[in-house]
């Protein structure tokens, strides 16, 4: 079986296509495409309050692009998911209707409920017995999730996120809140460790030199964090090789990252390097074989 996940965020949208396989019980993920293309929407929501005619018509091109890779591939399902851009844009309407009529896709527009539930999928199968707060810091948002013993306890989405930061949409009483929010559930869970998703976390603790499975821990993020600081941006890309739809977000994004583990006093954090996307794979797979556990999953 051929899954297809397409997800839409604030900084960039992404198609990964993975092979399912079912071998002595295991339900297994296999990567075979993966796109990314830094959309940006957020730029334009921030500044105007809607996305723009030249990022539609890009828009649809690139959801274009996705549909024939999904055709190439012969995908048996597909899904399509749109986060905070989408959700607060006064034109999304429009736009998901222009992307129906020209070329037939139906986006669905999720809350951060929704998609904490999804990431959720996939995040279980990389924790134990210790309490965890789970940080995912998109590029409009950042949803919060507390584990106890690998359930999940606890979950609050903020329109908080790395484009947000950057370009200053947001404000003291949401920071406020934020930290009202996890310091009240240290207490209540007595946190003990952090598993950061998100394109930011997953660079940053490349530029660690981490490795899989290795946890990092708060004084090497604010390392890698000075580091960049001190490159200029044209640096960040010649020399640190950073995107530059990366290079720009990262350190709004650390931020945010370094905070809640300020605030929820925790030293590591484990990063499994997965998302929203693969959270949409399990739904598809659950949805389709409801009869069958998922415990596995590779790229």
């Amino acid at each position: 079986m051929k899954l297809a996940a397409i997800d839409i965020g604030s900084n960039a949208a992404r198609c990964q296509i993975s092979n399912v396989y079912n071998h002595n019980g295991k339900v297994i993920f296999k990567r075979l495409e993966y796109v990314r293309y830094a959309i940006r929407f957020g730029e334009d929501f921030f500044s105007s309050g809607h996305i723009s005619e030249v990022k539609i018509q890009k828009f649809i091109k690139l959801l274009h692009a996705f549909q024939l890779l999904i055709d190439v591939h012969d995908v048996d399902h597909y899904m399509v998911c749109a986060t905070s851009a989408m959700r607060t844009s006064k034109n999304a309407p429009e736009v998901l209707e222009r992307v129906r009529n020209a070329i037939g896709m139906e986006i669905q527009v999720i809350d951060g409920v929704t998609e904490a539930e999804l990431i959720n999928k996939v995040i279980v199968n990389f924790l134990d017995e210790r309490n965890y707060l789970h940080i995912d810091v998109g590029g409009g948002s950042t949803e919060f999730n507390i584990y106890v013993n690998r359930e999940k306890m606890a979950s609050q989405s903020f329109e908080q996120g790395s484009i947000r930061h950057m370009h200053g949409d947001d404000s003291v009483e949401l920071w406020n809140a934020m930290r009202q929010w996890i310091e009240e559930n240290t207490q209540k869970y007595h946190l003990t460790r952090a598993v950061g998703t998100g394109g930011n976390i997953n660079k940053l603790f490349d530029l660690a030199g981490k490795t899989t499975g290795q946890p990092i821990y708060k004084k090497q993020i604010e390392e890698v964090a000075e580091k960049i600081a001190s490159h200029t941006m044209e640096e960040r890309l010649t020399e640190l090789l950073l995107n530059p739809d990366r290079a720009d977000v990262i350190l709004p994004a650390a931020e945010i990252y370094l905070s809640a583990m300020e605030w929820a006093n925790v030293e590591s954090m484990i990063v499994p390097a997965v998302g929203l996307k693969d959270g949409m794979l399990h739904a598809l797979y659950e949805q389709h074989h409801p009869d069958r556990f998922i415990i596995g999953h590779i790229e």
